[in-house]
Parts: structure tokens; C-alpha cells; sequence
């Protein structure tokens, strides 16, 4: 699923966004000491879906400034279209809520897409072509870097250096895989970093190796450090053009406001803050952010005053890194994800691999205890059953020292769940942050993940239906740019279990476990805003935040194989136009 392509948002001011929740109005009350005056910007002859906690409808919206003053009928807001109010007449397509992507990577999706970008391809052969072509037209580039390729276009999503080395025998490459868990290298940049076969694997990763021992080229996680620790870093100007042409590209999506999944400098990863520091400064930043900062795992306790300093140092405007990004495991498709009991071999035998805890189960109670002592929300990558208990194991450990604090904890991916710890999110108060667009047949979810997971556990995947059913607040994100960053095809897969592309005879993905259009919707909406602590914004009441969303068609009344097909028309920031369709 590549992305559409890209249209320029027009900049907006920053301004600073509360987290106090707004006040509880009527849908026709204004939030202005002079509610008769003219509105800036008015929306008429709707639908209007508010994510209201009653989900209601509406007609009309005003905004004054960079809030919602009135939401009602027609009727009720004409009143206040005055000489200067801009009238948007949505003619019967809908106006939602800004969709609020709860974790994503934007600086550096930005950035690969300007690098030898493969995730619009599928196949060993598309890659081929796109790596030689790029390699061709960048005859001075020191090293070939980017990145997007898909495991399940190789056997057993093993590329090969010899496959590298065909295109590019002179310089050092280094792609990563679509879902960053992975390197693939040539004999070059392996040779770069002294990597062979008598060099260890690393405590949080593996060096995927040929029958001889030697380096086949494919690094997995911790060992991607090996090759990317080499690569030269992206300047800030870079980073900081990363940073723009992605946010073009959410604000295409409606996307106004989103959670950097990582603040900091990881394997292969350079650090965005530079960039947001950049982009907030020259008043370019459009969206809302909050930053997640990176937990260095090589470290303990000892860095929390360096990121409370950080919190402090870069909270302000349109930015704020009140998070903290703890990864505690892999994926699947690697055999990295943490299970609670081994993989199976090819054979459907039990393994000798459980997947990889990043950090001492012991040691994470006590960092989220002191972490949300400070006021920090975690941000957990829990994606296996193991990941999913040990993260909930530390929520839990911090309610019991720390008593109960809005610091919103919330689990990402969340692939394998066991049924037992289900109902721990809505105890503890952990948000569970969901990415659709995983949860549905296709070829690394049929050939690379459950036959290693064994039937029993491939039934626990993605449990939505479940953990909504059980009172958890669920949020969304993309992982862009590991999957598309299209809300509303994330919405498609949540709602159907099938990928928008899907043939007929593809069958539905556990079709116990879908959402229904309105709950994946606020999921998206409310459900990030929560996450995010951007109380002010998630839904369409008066006194909130004008972050709103004009869609081509009202997916509520169409069947739900086609809620994919939606398209974003224009979207507001505060009341401030950053997309709209067309434009050049």
C-alpha cells in the first residue's frame, strides 16, 4: 500500500495546545465571551460525526480563531456567518475530528522517501530494478542507504550480500526492512564495519549467517548498529526536509497531530529532535507533536535526569516529549518477539528461541515505577504475548508504588496477547495502541508468522473486538513508515480484517476480533487525542480545538469493502486550512 502522493500544506503559526479538557456544552453553545460575533470559518450542510461520547450528528460547525464556538444545524450557526467568515459547504460529505496517529516515525519515513525507497514495491525483481536505477543516478553518493523492502519477497525473508553486490560492488549499502527491525547489507559495508565470521552476535540482536559462519548480509535489530553506526548522519537541513514532506503527506491523510514513537537516536535511526527543533522554530510546524524519547536499553536508571532535562528543554508550541519509548521485544517475523513459550521450526516442532526481552523484566517495573514518579508516560513496543504481560507487569508495579496518575501508559502493536492479560488494560488504565493494517491475511502474516506461532497462539492476534469488549481504550497509529500511514485504510482492515486490495477468496483474519466503523473511528480520533494528551481535541464539541477533517463521502453509509476508497478533502489545523485537495 504506498502512499499517495504528497500535496504542499499551506504553514500555519504554532500555537500551544493545553491539555486541560475542555468543558462540557450543548451542541449549540458557543465558547466565546461574545457568541453573536462573526465566525472565522463555518461548515454547512453536513453530516458532521462529532466522536462525541455519544457519537452524535450534527449539521453545522463554526469556528472563531482556533476554536470550535458552535456545532449544531444550520439553522443554529448561519447566524454567525458574517462579511469576513469563510463557508465551507460540505454538501453531504462528512467532517470528522483530525485523525491522531498515536505512533509513527516521521522524520525518518520523510527521509527515506527522498533515499532509495522501496516500499512501493513487492518483489525481488522491483528491487532489483529501484536499487540499480537509484544506485545509477547517484554515482557520488558515498554510501546507498533507504530502505522499505518486505520480508516476505525473499525465502524465509533472507536476502542475500551477493544479491547487493551484483548492483552495487562499490559502495557500501545498507536498506532496512519495512519494519525497521532489520539490515540488509552488501559485502562492502559488511567489510566497512569488520563484520565476519568470527564476529559474535550482539545481546539484543542476531547476524544471520551462511553454512560457512560468514555474514550472509541480513542483520536483525541490535546488530543493524554494526553497519548503521557507519552510515553518515543526515544533516539537520535534511532531517529537518524529512520532517516537512512528511507532514505534508499526514496532513493528506488528515492526519493533524501525531506521537513521534522515538525521540532519540536508535540502531540505523538519526535522532529527529533536531528536526522538530527546526520546524517549530521557522513556525513550520503545522501539526501537533508529542515526542516519545528514546530509552536507551544499554543503560538504566542513571538516564532519567538526562530525559527530564530533555522533557523540560524541548516542551513548548506545537511540541511537547512528555513520553518515553520503551521497546521490550522484536517482531514476529524474525523470531524476535518475546513469547511466553518457544517458536516453532519449519517442522512444527517447539524451538530453542523464545524471542528476545530487550530489558530484564525485573529491571522495567522499577524504571516504569520511576519514569511515572516523573510524570512520564510510557510508550511500550510490546508485540508478543511475553512483551504484552512484562510491559502490563510494570504498569501494574507503578499503580501499586505510585498510586493512580494520569500518566496514560499505552502498549503499541500488541500482535500476541494472551487472553489472560486481556482485561489487565482496563484495570490499569493502559491504552492499548493498535495498528490495523497488520491484522489481516497477506504473505508475512501466512508464510513467515503463524506457522512459527502454532495455531493456538496465531488465534490471539490483534485481539481489538476483545479488548474493546472489555472496557480498554483503544488508540491508533500507522507505524509509518513501516505500513502506510492512510488512516482511513488502517480503518478498512480494522473494520473488515481484510487489506483493501484483498481477492474475494482471501478469508477474513480472526473475524471475531473486527471493530466496527464508529469504534475504529474514535480509536483514531479520541482515542490517540487521549493518548496523546491532547484533551482538547479528538472530537467536534464547542470550546475544542478546530482540528477537523473534510472526507469525500460519508463511509458510514456505504458498505464496509469500501470504506478504503474514502479520500481526505481538506484538513484544518486550529482552524487553519493545511491540505486541501488539488492544490499544487
Amino acid at each position: 500500500m504506498a502512499p499517495r502522493t504528497p500535496v504542499p500544506a499551506s504553514p500555519a503559526s504554532p500555537t500551544t495546545a493545553s491539555t486541560a479538557p475542555a468543558s462540557s456544552t450543548s451542541p449549540t453553545t458557543t465558547a466565546s465571551t461574545s457568541p453573536t460575533s462573526p465566525a472565522d470559518l463555518v461548515f454547512l450542510s453536513g453530516p458532521v460525526h462529532t466522536v462525541d461520547a455519544a457519537r452524535s450528528r450534527a449539521g453545522a460547525v463554526a469556528v472563531r480563531g482556533e476554536r470550535i464556538v458552535a456545532v449544531g444545524h444550520d439553522a443554529d450557526v448561519r447566524e454567525l456567518i458574517g462579511p469576513g467568515t469563510e463557508v465551507v459547504d460540505l454538501r453531504g460529505k462528512l467532517l470528522i475530528p483530525g485523525f491522531q496517529d498515536a505512533h509513527v516515525h516521521p522524520v525518518g519515513g520523510g527521509m527515506e522517501l527522498a533515499q532509495c525507497d522501496l516500499s512501493a514495491a513487492e518483489t525481488a525483481e522491483a528491487y532489483r530494478e529501484l536499487i540499480g536505477s537509484y544506485a545509477a543516478a547517484h554515482p557520488q553518493a558515498p554510501w546507498i542507504t533507504g530502505g522499505g523492502w518486505s520480508l516476505e519477497a525473499f525465502p524465509g525473508g533472507m536476502p542475500t550480500r551477493q544479491f547487493l553486490d551484483a548492483l552495487v560492488p562499490d559502495r557500501p549499502v545498507f536498506l532496512v526492512n519495512r519494519d525497521h527491525h532489520g539490515g540488509w547489507a552488501n559485502s562492502r559495508a559488511l567489510e566497512r564495519a569488520g563484520v565476519t565470521a568470527g564476529t559474535p552476535d550482539p545481546s539484543d540482536g542476531r547476524i544471520e549467517r551462511e553454512a560457512d559462519g560468514h555474514p550472509s548480509g541480513m542483520l536483525q535489530e541490535g546488530a543493524m548498529r554494526l553497519v548503521a553506526d557507519l552510515v553518515p548522519e543526515p544533516t539537520v537541513a535534511e532531517r529537518t526536509a524529512g520532517l516537512l514532506r512528511a507532514q505534508r503527506l499526514l496532513h493528506s491523510y488528515g492526519v493533524t497531530a501525531w506521537q513521534d514513537a522515538m525521540l532519540g537516536r536508535a540502531p540505523g535511526i538519526a535522532d529527529a529532535v533536531p528536526a522538530y527543533v527546526a520546524a517549530r522554530s521557522e513556525g513550520r510546524l503545522t501539526a501537533r507533536v508529542t515526542g516519545a524519547l528514546w530509552w536507551d536499553r544499554a543503560r538504566g536508571a542513571e538516564q532519567i535526569p538526562e530525559l527530564l532535562a530533555r522533557r523540560e528543554e524541548l516542551t513548548g508550541g506545537r511540541l511537547r516529549a512528555t513520553s518515553v519509548k520503551i521497546m521490550q521485544d522484536g517482531i514476529a517475523e524474525n523470531h524476535t518477539a518475546a513469547l511466553l513459550g518457544p517458536y516453532l521450526t519449519a517442522c512444527g516442532c517447539a524451538s530453542d528461541n523464545s524471542g528476545i526481552s530487550f530489558i530484564d523484566p525485573e529491571e522495567l517495573r522499577t524504571y516504569v515505577t520511576l519514569l511515572d514518579a516523573e510524570g512520564f508516560q510510557v510508550h511500550f513496543h510490546a508485540l508478543g504475548d511475553r512483551a504484552v504481560r512484562e510491559a502490563l507487569d510494570a504498569v501494574e508495579a507503578a499503580r501499586r508504588t505510585n498510586g493512580w496518575r494520569d500518566t496514560r501508559p499505552h502498549l503499541a502493536h500488541l500482535q500476541v496477547v494472551h487472553p489472560d492479560d486481556v482485561p489487565r488494560f482496563r484495570r490499569l488504565g493502559a491504552t492499548a495502541n493498535i495498528q490495523a493494517l497488520w491484522a489481516a491475511h497477506e504473505p508475512q502474516m501466512d508464510e513467515l508468522t503463524i506457522p512459527f506461532l502454532g495455531t493456538q497462539r496465531a488465534s490471539w492476534q490483534y485481539p481489538f473486538g476483545d479488548l474493546l469488549r472489555s472496557g480498554a481504550t483503544l488508540a491508533a497509529g500507522s507505524d509509518w513508515p513501516v505500513s502506510s500511514p492512510d488512516p482511513l485504510a488502517a480503518l478498512h482492515v480494522a473494520v473488515n480484517r481484510r487489506v483493501p486490495e484483498a481477492s474475494p477468496s482471501v478469508p477474513v483474519f480472526l473475524p471475531e476480533q473486527r471493530l466496527d466503523l464508529g469504534s475504529a473511528l474514535a480509536a483514531y480520533t479520541a482515542g490517540s487525542a487521549y493518548a496523546n494528551h491532547l484533551d482538547e481535541t479528538g472530537s467536534i464539541q464547542p470550546g475544542k480545538l478546530a482540528d477537523l477533517v473534510v472526507l469525500d463521502r460519508d463511509p458510514f453509509d456505504g458498505p464496509p469493502e469500501e470504506i478504503a476508497a474514502t479520500r481526505v478533502l481538506q484538513t484544518f489545523v486550529g482552524g487553519q486550512r493545511v491540505y486541501a485537495a488539488g492544490d499544487a
